[in-house]
């Protein structure tokens, strides 16, 4: 079915760099045009943030530095001149390493080695209430702040975790209709999560075996829930709904330890 999100995200695969203008607007401009400009700012060393596809601030901050490094009127807009300048620089790198990429490696790494002290959001679109009560229990009794959002749509409760600025983000899905355990991280064209991609391949290495269920497979993927939360996020989705609700206690404190080592490998 070509539902909203399918359609969004054919329409945002249209479009290539030098289509259209591109500038900080509300709401923000997507598309794999802006995923092109981050890239290439990012390759050039002008943090741009994630490589996600959308124009938001950082993005606008790391292109008003490229035209000021550039000797380019200063106007956070990608005309003709900007993307002139940009494809010419662009031109003499050879596939380098993101800027984006090395700033996420130093702050894992400079992350205190362990979850004491850091703040846990951990959402969950419903039914199960109960699993997330259970891991802030978990979780509370070993010093870490814990956040539950219970908002059905996966944009609000990114822009909730966006807000508090929490350390890292565990969404929880519900499928009744399996019994299997399935994890994603943000993956896009050009960049992924690296920190989100650790955490999601700690848990699918332990979670599916402490349930008794199917290993669905860890997946890097585009979906709101991943790609518009500023942090490692994972989505975790498990079923079937009577064995979860049943093993709500164990299921909790495998995600603790999973955390828990994840916070540890961090500071490796």
């Amino acid at each position: 079915m070509c539902g909203e999100q399918t359609w969004n995200t054919l329409v945002e695969a249209g479009f290539r760099l030098g289509d259209r203008f591109l500038y900080r607007r509300t709401p923000m401009q997507r598309g794999d045009d802006v995923a092109d400009l981050q890239q290439r700012l990012c390759t050039l060393g002008f943090d741009a943030g994630r490589v996600d596809g959308i124009f938001g601030d950082g993005t606008s901050r790391a292109l008003a530095e490229f035209q000021r490094n550039a000797g380019l009127p200063v106007d956070g807009i990608v005309g003709g001149a900007t993307l002139g300048e940009l494809l010419r620089l662009a031109s003499r790198h050879h596939d380098p390493e993101l800027i984006s990429q090395v700033r996420a490696r130093a702050e894992r790494r400079g992350a205190p080695p362990t979850l004491s002290g850091r703040h846990v959001a951990v959402g969950e679109g419903g039914g199960l209430g109960s699993v997330t009560g259970a891991l802030r229990r978990r979780l509370v009794l070993g010093g870490t702040r814990v956040t539950e959002l219970h908002h059905p749509d996966d944009s609000a409760q990114a822009h909730d975790a966006n807000a508090l600025a929490v350390d890292v983000f565990v969404a929880l899905r519900l499928n009744p209709s399996t019994s299997a355990c399935r994890t994603a991280y943000w993956a896009g064209t050009h960049d992924e999560s690296q920190g989100g991609r650790a955490l999601a391949e700690l848990v699918q290495r332990r979670l599916p075996g402490t349930l008794g269920i199917a290993d669905g497979g860890s997946h890097g993927m585009a979906l709101p829930i991943l790609r518009e939360t500023r942090m490692p996020a994972v989505l975790i989705e498990v079923g079937p709904a009577s064995l979860v609700v049943e093993r709500a206690a164990v299921l909790a404190e495998t995600l603790a330890q999973a955390l828990g080592h994840w916070a540890d490998a961090a500071a490796d």
